[in-house]
This record gives C-alpha cells, sequence and structure tokens, in this order.
C-alpha cells in the first residue's frame, strides 16, 4: 500500500484511491507501521483491531487509539479521505495551492483548509506526519520594535520592556536523528498588565497540537509555562 502514495500521478487515480475511507486507513497503517501495529502508550504489538469501526486496542494496557492519534492528523473532526486529498494537492501543484482553491475542491471552509494546509507543510518539512515524541525544550521570547522608536501614534505608553511586543514560543525537539524546531505567535501585547491565562492557553493549544501525549518538556518555570501546563 506504501508504493500506491507514489503511484498516484494523476487526479484521477488519486480521486479514486481516497474516496474510500478503508484505503485510506489501510494506507496510513501501513506507512506509520510496516512492521506491524505498536500501541501509542506502551509500544507493545499485541494490538488488536475493532472489527466495527477503524480503532485499535491494546491487550496490553487495554487503551484504545485510532490511526490517526500522533499525527498531524490528530484532534482534526476530518476524515483521512479529506486529509489525503489535500496532501496530494499540495504535493502536486508546483506553484502552491491556496487555502481558497484547496477548500472549494474538498467542500470545507476556508478557515479548516487553512488549518490542514498549516499543518501538511509542516509534514513535508519535517519529512513525517507524525508529531514530536519528546524530550523537548520549549521557551518564549518577545519580538518588537523598542517603544521610542515608533511612530507617535503607535506608541502605547504603557510602560517599558514587553509592552507592545509579540510572544513567539519555540520548540525544540532533540529526539531522532534531526533537530526540528517549531515556532509560533502566541500573542501581542497591549497593556501593561497583559492577560498571563490568555498566553497560557495559546501555549498549551500550541504544544498539543505538535506533541504527542507524554511528552518531556523541559522548560523555565516561568508563569505562562506553569500555567499552560497546568491548565485544565
Amino acid at each position: 500500500m506504501a508504493n500506491e502514495l507514489t503511484l498516484s500521478k494523476t487526479l484521477l487515480e488519486a480521486v479514486k484511491m481516497y474516496s474510500d475511507p478503508k484505503a485510506c486507513f489501510d494506507l496510513i497503517v501501513e506507512i506509520r507501521w510496516p512492521d506491524g501495529v505498536t500501541c501509542q502508550c506502551c509500544a507493545s504489538r499485541r494490538v488488536t483491531l475493532f472489527a466495527n469501526r477503524p480503532m485499535f486496542k491494546c491487550n496490553a494496557c487495554k487503551k484504545q487509539f485510532s490511526v490517526k492519534v500522533g499525527t498531524i492528523f490528530e484532534d482534526s473532526p476530518l476524515g483521512l479521505e479529506k486529509w489525503l486529498p489535500a496532501l496530494w494537492l499540495l504535493a502536486n501543484c508546483k506553484n502552491g495551492i491556496s487555502s481558497c482553491e484547496v477548500a472549494r475542491d474538498l467542500g470545507i471552509t476556508q478557515k479548516t483548509a487553512w488549518f490542514m494546509l498549516h499543518r501538511i507543510r509542516h509534514a513535508i518539512k519535517q519529512g513525517s506526519i507524525e508529531k514530536m515524541s519528546g524530550p523537548v525544550e520549549a521557551d518564549e521570547t518577545f519580538v518588537g520594535g523598542l517603544e521610542k522608536n515608533k511612530h507617535e501614534d503607535k506608541k502605547l505608553r504603557a510602560g517599558r520592556g514587553p509592552v507592545g511586543k509579540a510572544i513567539v514560543m519555540g520548540v525544540l525537539d532533540r529526539a531522532g536523528e534531526t533537530t526540528q524546531v517549531r515556532a509560533e505567535f502566541i500573542s501581542r501585547t497591549q497593556a501593561k498588565r497583559h492577560s498571563t491565562r490568555k498566553s497560557a492557553k495559546k501555549c498549551l493549544l500550541f504544544l498539543n497540537s505538535i506533541l504527542v501525549p507524554g511528552a518531556g518538556i523541559a522548560t523555565f518555570p516561568l508563569s505562562i509555562f506553569t500555567s499552560s501546563l497546568t491548565m485544565p
């Protein structure tokens, strides 16, 4: 099945292949686990597939997981029959493809198409559809010019330091042969008393989108990280 992904050279072949949810499921299983399915929690090979739904159950730890767990497809209500055509479209359009065009082709909203393309581009860049497994290092910085160098109508006059700057979070993955780095814009400080909880929530969403459950995180004991890692 893994070779069929490279054989889909025409749009007609891709439509035939990815229109079947079971074919998409079998394809991702073959790509992720060519030597057999392993549990995402305990790495056991004692895994069985449910007969009535595309879910796996580990006979060792009794946990259930899907083929999307630990990949860029996780936390998305869209099925693989939407994700794989989007991946094919992006990979085969030499001049690139916009989120509006993907939305029209797949019958989804432009916002959803943008989200999908964002994750797919990251997967293509790192060469894998799987998330970071850890351990990772996380840190944040403030990006922006000095208040004194801004135009008068752009100055906030709310103090010095991080006021008016953008909070950018970076995550460094030390696992694997190649070191991966991800960065994300979190929020922009507009006042002296910036909402730490709001920024912490965005940090949490960012970490959940790139890390597998249980991945180790090393960071500084700052309030923004403490809040994001302990939020319900």
